[in-house]
């Protein structure tokens, strides 16, 4: 066999060996028909403005960091309801430290990482100690965040200072920074799930927790790990929501619906709620297609009532689909 030969049939077996999740295909049929609507019935601004292309992920960026964070808890078997007011108390703490001065921004960091460090710890220990269901014990940790936010402050607060909103704004050449940051959190999640001993033990959790442990698995340590993970991508993207705004709004995390939609997405990659099964790419491909979703809403001036109707049909969707596809498994 000669070198080229050789060389050719490895090609082959390289690209036979890539696997692209179903969502992607999901995603193409998406795109096409949004922009086969913003041909017929708006400007066709879709298809022909790449400042639209870039703006599609720009927008998907605070949902797209915290997706990474979600996706780990499920795989677990686990899930994370806090989130969203994770980011709310990120985006009003950081501008209240900041106060628009450069030198309190590592001091806000800090701080905001840490609370961060805190709602996770606390998560996984409720979750894993106390055994109490994630679900149940994530919503009330919600809850406890929305009343000290609530009680603490009631408009925006504070401020950022302008070389902070260079995360939100700034580029790299043509690419914004935010996209960048986006994709070092995907590749390091996925890095996480398939290159370490940590990733390997989470899909085992996840997949059957008890034959883990008498694996030798530790598997309150990696759940607990998880939720602290998944907070700090909250905290990560409260801070990139804050450095676009300017000022921490109290309202910011449940009014984008991080919480549902970061969940909705995660299935829609194909990450199975029980646990055990799935992985970042899919969900970044989820994350993509409701931001696409989002700017042809936009284009076709779908009104925010509407949008919000439709965000439902669509988690309804994504879990449904999981029941099916969790079916077909068991058949």
């Amino acid at each position: 066999m000669t070198t080229a030969t050789a060389s050719g049939n490895g090609f082959r077996r390289i690209v036979r060996s890539i696997h692209i999740p179903p969502v992607y295909y999901i995603l193409i049929l998406v795109f096409l028909v949004g922009g086969l609507l913003d041909q017929i019935f708006a400007d066709g601004q879709i298809f022909s403005n790449p400042a639209i292309m870039l703006n599609i992920v720009v927008r998907s960026v605070a949902l797209g960091i915290v997706a990474v964070g979600q996706t780990l808890v499920i795989i677990g078997a686990s899930i994370d309801l806090s989130v969203a007011y994770a980011i709310s108390i990120t985006a009003v703490m950081a501008s209240y430290v900041m106060q628009g001065k450069d030198v309190n921004v590592p001091q806000a960091i800090l701080v905001v990482f840490l609370i961060g460090a805190a709602i996770g710890l606390v998560n996984g220990l409720i979750i894993t100690k106390l055994h109490v269901n994630p679900f149940i014990c994530t919503l009330g940790t919600s809850l406890i965040i929305s009343g000290i936010i609530n009680g603490t402050f009631s408009n925006y607060t504070g401020s950022v200072p302008q070389n902070f909103q260079y995360f939100g704004y700034g580029t790299l050449g043509p690419i914004p920074v935010s996209i960048l940051i986006l994709l070092l959190i995907v590749l390091g999640g996925w890095f996480l799930l398939s290159r370490t001993k940590f990733g390997s033990h989470l899909y085992g959790v996840g997949g059957n927790s008890e034959v883990a442990r008498l694996s030798g698995v530790r598997t309150d340590r990696v759940l607990i790990i998880a939720h602290i993970i998944c907070s700090m991508t909250a905290v990560l993207a409260g801070l990139f929501l804050v450095s676009q705004m300017g000022s921490g709004a109290p309202w910011v995390g449940p009014n984008g619906v991080y919480d549902l939609n970061s969940i909705a997405t995660t299935v829609i990659g194909g990450t199975a709620l029980s646990g055990g099964k799935g992985g970042i790419w899919g969900t970044l491909g989820g994350v993509l297609i409701f931001g696409v979703l989002d700017t042809v809403f936009n284009q076709l001036g779908v009104s925010p009532y509407l949008k919000t109707l439709l965000q439902g049909a669509i988690i309804i969707v994504a879990v449904a689909s999981y029941t099916l596809r969790s079916k077909k498994e068991v058949a």
